[in-house]
C-alpha cells in the first residue's frame, strides 16, 4: 500500500519526503488556507520538493469550469492530479479530463456507489472519507472495503485512497482491505513508526552496549 500526505505545510512535506516513504500528497481548500500563502506558490514549492503525485482540488461546481481549472492545474507540472468533488458536475469534467489524459482524484466520496460511478467515468483514484463517515456513527472503512469488491468484480483500474484518516488503525484497516493508497496528516505518519517495545529494546541494548568493554 502507498502511503500520501495529507497537508500543504511545505516544511512536513520536506520532511516526511526524507524518510523515504512517501508516495504522494494530497492537499485540499482548507489546508491552503492554512498556510496563509497564495495557492499557486505552495503548489509549485510542493511540487519542486517531492517526485510522486500531487493531488491539487479544484473549487468550482460546473463542469466547465471545473475542466478549466483542471487544464491549468494540470500544466504546473506531470506530477499533479486534479481533485474533483463527487457531485454530477464533477464527474462530468473527470470524463472529459479523463480522456485528455489528465489525472483525476474524486474526493469527498462516502458511498460505494459513488465510487462506481467515478470509476465509469475514469477516474485515476478515489477517496473515501472513512473518518468523516466514523464520526457520524457509521463504519467508514466499510465504504473503502465495499468499493474494493466492486473494482476487482470489473476491472476497474480507479485506485482506492483511503482518506480522512483519524488514526494509524484507520491504516492498518486500509492495508488489510487491499486499498491501494491511505493518504494522512504528518502525525498519523510519523505514528507509524512508534511503539513502546522498540523504544524498551533500544534502550536496554544501548545500556547493555555501554557496559561492554572497549
Amino acid at each position: 500500500m502507498k502511503l500520501f500526505i495529507d497537508t500543504a505545510d511545505v516544511a512536513q512535506i520536506r520532511e516526511a519526503w526524507s524518510w523515504g516513504i512517501l508516495d504522494g500528497v494530497t492537499t485540499n481548500p482548507t489546508h491552503v488556507s492554512k498556510t496563509g500563502r497564495k495557492p499557486g506558490e505552495v503548489y509549485r514549492e510542493i511540487l519542486d520538493i517531492v517526485d510522486c503525485p500531487v493531488s491539487l482540488e479544484t473549487v468550482t461546481l460546473h463542469a466547465p469550469e471545473i475542466v478549466a481549472e483542471g487544464r491549468e492545474l494540470a500544466k504546473m507540472h506531470r506530477n499533479v492530479v486534479v481533485k474533483v468533488p463527487l457531485i454530477k458536475e464533477g464527474l462530468k469534467a473527470v470524463k472529459v479530463l479523463s480522456v485528455e489524459g489528465i489525472k483525476t482524484n474524486v474526493t469527498v466520496t462516502f458511498s460505494p456507489l459513488q465510487a462506481l460511478l467515478a470509476a465509469k467515468c475514469g477516474a485515476t483514484y478515489i477517496s473515501p472519507f472513512v473518518g468523516r463517515l466514523d464520526a457520524i456513527g457509521h463504519f467508514g472503512m466499510d465504504v473503502a472495503r465495499q468499493t474494493k469488491v466492486i473494482y476487482d468484480n470489473y476491472g476497474f483500474s480507479t485506485e482506492i485512497i483511503v482518506a480522512a484518516v483519524r488514526h494509524p488503525t484507520h491504516v492498518l484497516e486500509a492495508a488489510l482491505a487491499g486499498a491501494d493508497i491511505c493518504t494522512m496528516s504528518f502525525d498519523i505518519l510519523s505514528q507509524l513508526y512508534d511503539h513502546p517495545l522498540t523504544d524498551i529494546g533500544i534502550d536496554l541494548f544501548l545500556k547493555d552496549w555501554a557496559r561492554v568493554p572497549k
